[in-house]
């Protein structure tokens, strides 16, 4: 779900390119058109530093204070991408699905089709975590594999391509891109700098209320991240004279950043339709019999105190613990006003782009009144794009995450789904249950230890979809198995799997630009990831279980 094509040319201040590049292209492969925030006042007051005298004068802890002019970013390093797939790891990959298939001794109710099935997925599932080849290229060889083998015939390896939800997937790419495209995102971002934006913290608030707003409506991190706010973070901080990796980096840009990483997670863990991987946790669901009524309005009732409570909390613990050097920005307002009216009002697009997403939100939110599958409605919403001219069909083909999503998560949805067919998900189901009975847990101990596990294997995973693709289902048994009610079970583990996307630097897509806008250090990335995770872990599950028995959840 992540790759970069040519990121923030549009933006005076570009992003080095890090070995995360494939990583960032749904974000920045389409710049906005509109010029970022600040950049015209950074530039006019980097004039007037010229004229002073050479002698530097002391900062201060405001906005306004003088800085030299940035130094020209450096060049990219020449990065040589490897030809071919990487040996150690497919070595590893293809040992593990001959194990065990032909050493590990198959139990007596699996029969050979499905252990050989079971061998071919957990195969896969090694090369999505060990990466031998692109994510897409070594799915689609454990499904030829598959074929070739007659473990699947040609319609059952293919079934899943036909999947709604992995279609409303591929949509829900094109409607982030278009929101970058018009600049729609930036201009509603700049609205809340102007509102909010007065000092640093009120700064931040504003930045994470803009992305929740416009979170439902762009179903992208990624996207979120590197095409509206990594650029009006850039431009605030550098016209405060907070320089990405550099040691005036703390005066701004590491707060900002790091909070707006932070809380990115609450944002997408608050709507369904606000990351891919949401739904495709709703999807993996379905294959173990749990089906969610009005899917798009239980999910946002059950996470919605959690998730405010956690957004209005951590950029004011961030700003205690990992605090900026400025305390005020009183020009932050003023910079997002210009920004304003360099945008002039809404153009066409701009209004063809509110009122497919107000149709298709509407749609998602009421659809099951008129019958309306939430694909069609997000097929209705793309006509209109597209018939209006807001996008081309060229960005549809462009955007490569999409097509790489739909070719690779379908693969491993099919297998999933023949694997559970087969009587594989049915027999690892009923030997968890006799290991949580041996060892004597009730279902809320099973719950605690189960999502702990899930959440903090993550540091295992460079995906947050590869992490899907590989435990979503197996921990859902787990907990079906163990007792746990089945809707609360089925939300809880999503809702994690957008929270630990801000665990470290190359935990999720946005982790990646987040991290290479320059502005944090490594080691501050995993303490206060890893903080931050026990924080979010704290609220959801005191407030998140106060308000689930609330709406009757268990």
């Amino acid at each position: 779900m992540e790759a970069i094509a040519s990121p923030l040319s549009a933006h005076p201040f570009t992003l080095p390119i890090f070995p995360y590049r494939c990583l960032l292209s749904v974000a920045l492969s389409c710049p906005s058109t509109q010029p970022p925030i600040a950049s015209s006042l950074f530039l006019r007051r980097r004039r007037r530093r010229t004229t002073r005298s050479s002698s530097s004068s002391p900062q201060s802890d405001s906005l306004d204070s003088p800085s030299a002019p940035p130094p020209p970013p450096p060049p990219p390093p020449s990065l040589t991408p490897h030809i071919g797939a990487r040996p150690v790891p497919l070595a590893i990959s293809i040992a593990v699905g001959l194990a065990i298939c032909f050493i590990i001794p198959r139990p007596d109710e699996i029969t050979p089709q499905a252990w050989q099935l079971l061998s071919i997925f957990i195969s896969t599932i090694t090369g999505l975590v060990l990466s031998p080849l692109p994510i897409g290229a070594w799915a689609f060889l454990c499904l030829t594999t598959s074929v070739i083998t007659k473990t699947l015939t040609f319609a059952e390896a293919f079934d899943a391509f036909e999947n709604e939800v992995i279609w409303l997937i591929v949509i829900s790419f094109f409607f982030a891109r278009g929101f970058v495209k018009t600049g729609l995102g930036d201009r509603i971002a700049a609205y809340f700098v102007k509102w909010l934006g007065k000092s640093t913290l009120g700064l931040s608030y504003g930045l994470t209320v803009s992305e929740a707003f416009i979170a439902p409506a762009m179903p992208s991190t990624t996207a979120r991240a590197g095409g509206v706010f990594v650029p009006i973070i850039q431009s605030l901080s550098l016209s405060a004279g907070s320089k990405p990796r550099d040691s005036s980096a703390s005066r701004l840009g590491s707060y900002l950043i790091m909070s707006q990483f932070q809380c990115s997670s609450n944002s997408s863990a608050l709507f369904l339709t606000a990351a891919a991987q949401n739904l495709l946790c709703l999807k993996l669901a379905e294959e173990l019999g749990v089906n969610i009524a009005s899917p798009w309005v239980s999910w946002f009732k059950a996470a919605s105190l959690p998730a405010l409570v956690s957004l209005l909390v951590s950029p004011y613990i961030l700003y205690k613990i990992f605090p900026p050097e400025i305390k005020d920005t009183p020009e932050a307002p003023a910079l997002a006003t210009m920004k304003l009216e360099q945008m002039g009002p809404l153009t066409k697009n701009e209004r063809v782009m509110i009122c497919a997403m107000i149709l298709a939100i509407s749609l998602w939110v009421f659809g099951d009144v008129f019958g309306i599958p939430s694909v069609v409605s997000a097929m209705l919403g793309l006509s209109i794009l597209l018939l209006f001219g807001v996008l081309e069909w060229d960005d549809c083909l462009n955007e490569k995450s999409a097509w790489d999503t739909l070719a690779w998560f379908a693969i491993v949805v099919g297998m999933a789904e023949q694997l559970s067919k087969f009587g594989i998900v049915a027999w690892m189901s009923g030997h968890v249950a006799e290991s949580l009975q041996h060892f004597s847990l009730s279902w809320p101990a099973a719950f605690f230890l189960l999502q702990a596990s899930y959440f903090f294997v993550h540091y295992l995973f460079a995906s947050q979809t590869g992490h899907v693709g590989a435990l979503y289902s197996a921990f859902l048994a787990m907990h079906l198995a163990a007792g746990v009610p089945h809707v609360l079970a089925t939300l809880a583990l999503a809702y994690n799997t957008s929270l630990f996307g801000s665990l470290t630097h190359y935990s999720s897509g946005q982790a990646a630009v987040y991290f290479g806008a320059g502005y944090l250090d490594l080691p501050d990335v995993f303490r206060m990831g890893f903080i931050t995770a026990l924080v979010n872990g704290l609220i959801w599950s005191a407030v998140g279980f106060f308000w689930w028995k609330f709406l009757g959840l268990y």
